[in-house]
């Protein structure tokens, strides 16, 4: 094979390589739209009326969740299954975005942290690594530290509302929350700035709580615990 012959040979799979990566992009996009319709829908709950229409904005939010599975189920077919992690960069941020969208809805529904294999059935996706197209563990962690910020503004907001009780219980879940991460020896450098972070959210809610004991409003939020959601 002369040189001409192996570069014109390299060059159509790096073409090849680019189709690919190109077909990825056009899904991951339309991936994208959907995250931000879903989460423009649970926005809404931080907005003093919004905590009446929790369980309405859930199941828009879940019906939302069947177009990210259709949406999914196109982007397995764009590259060999063996390929995961060599395209996995394309699809990672908003793949941890959808992980923190199901787990927001997840919490919002019951106030417990979404399994990792939960979330994979909600996306459509496999939590085996075995088995194809799966939520990588760290996506899946980065999802859920995504939610306890999230959460730590939910519960100024409940404040703002009237809604004393409610930070009481976003409390409890975050330290939870923390205590769970604190069992991990995160080695990933993203994952680990991340969860660094999760001690400010700790902090922010310490302060809200603290700050309704002070103003006497702790005693209306414990008789909430336990009471209607």
């Amino acid at each position: 094979m002369s040189v001409s012959e192996m570069f014109a040979a390299l060059q159509g799979a790096l073409g090849q390589d680019q189709d690919i990566r190109e077909e990825i992009r056009k899904v991951v996009q339309a991936l994208e739209q959907t995250a931000r319709e879903i989460l423009t829908l649970l926005q809404g709950v931080h907005q003093g009326p919004g905590f009446q229409h929790i369980p309405k904005k859930c199941q828009k939010a879940r019906e939302h969740f069947g177009t990210v599975r259709t949406q999914m189920e196109s982007l397995k077919t764009k590259f060999p299954a063996d390929q995961y992690y060599r395209f996995h960069e394309h699809w990672r941020f908003v793949l941890q975005r959808l992980v923190f969208l199901a787990a927001f809805v997840v919490y919002l529904e019951s106030e417990t942290l979404v399994t990792r294999e939960a979330v994979a059935e909600i996306l459509g996706i496999e939590a085996d690594r075995e088995r194809g197209f799966h939520l990588d563990i760290e996506d899946y962690l980065s999802g859920v530290l995504t939610l306890a910020s999230e959460l730590a503004r939910l519960a100024v907001n409940s404040v703002t509302a009237g809604d004393y009780s409610r930070p009481l219980r976003i409390s409890t879940f975050i330290n939870e929350l923390d205590s769970g991460f604190r069992l991990l020896n995160l080695k990933n450098d993203s994952l680990r700035k991340r969860y660094d972070g999760l001690k400010y959210d700790v902090k922010k809610i310490e302060e809200v709580v603290y700050d309704l004991s002070i103003r006497g409003l702790n005693k209306e939020a414990t008789v909430g615990v336990g009471g209607e959601k």
